[in-house]
């Protein structure tokens, strides 16, 4: 691999090298919190974007679809307290957790760039935000990710959804990396890194879930 330009992570702003090449993509990661992504060359536009979300069949009346997302709800519902109230961040098209907490008590708003774009909810606070299978996908994590946590309230939670990197010969064989709208690929290290600049500490649930706990 051939680079010749300071590359700085999208997360922290810190130096970051190469990590992995494919025949579509170069990837790096960054050498402080550990972020593996890709540069915004390659990214798709946001119509060719939306274009691939527009094909996703999920919905409520899937049950499969539940089984999936019960992986963010179950440890949650554990945690809340009764008629909590929550926002599911990156709903899509179409939006199925918010229906699964809603079924157990939970008023719920939503918010998807494309699907439920308004900001207006994002100037509220909830006592749990979740973003499912949303993370790959920030072309800013930095500022998308603040902004999720500016919405959770004191001694709230926001529950992360994402599959993450285990190290460097996992990742070249790693389908998840193929998907061509995940851009950003999260692992322990990173979230501990994280975390630790909220003040807090990440409560790994499964493979790929992680909740953190507002101070």
């Amino acid at each position: 691999m051939t680079f010749g330009r300071t590359i700085h992570c999208p997360l922290c702003s810190s130096g970051a090298k190469p990590y992995h090449q494919d025949r579509r993509r170069a990837y790096y990661q960054c050498q402080h919190c550990g972020l593996v992504f890709v540069l915004p060359d390659a990214f798709l536009s946001v119509a060719e974007e939306k274009a691939v979300y527009d094909l996703h069949q999920n919905g409520p009346d899937d049950a499969g679809y539940r089984r999936f997302l019960s992986r963010m709800s179950r440890p949650l519902h554990k945690r809340l307290s009764p008629a909590s109230r929550g926002l599911d961040f990156g709903s899509g098209p179409g939006p199925t957790l918010s229906v699964m907490f809603e079924e157990l008590g939970y008023p719920m708003a939503i918010y998807d760039p494309f699907y439920a774009p308004d900001r207006s909810v994002l100037a509220e606070e909830y006592d749990f935000v979740t973003a499912t299978e949303v993370v790959e996908h920030l072309r800013s994590p930095r500022v998308s990710l603040k902004q999720m946590w500016g919405c959770v309230k004191p001694g709230g939670y926001l529950g992360i959804m994402s599959k993450l990197v285990i190290d460097r010969a996992a990742f070249a064989r790693w389908h998840y990396k193929n998907d061509d709208t995940h851009i950003c690929f999260f692992s322990r290290d990173t979230f501990t890194w994280l975390a630790g600049e909220w003040g807090t500490v990440p409560l790994f649930v499964g493979k790929d879930v992680t909740l953190f706990q507002k101070p």
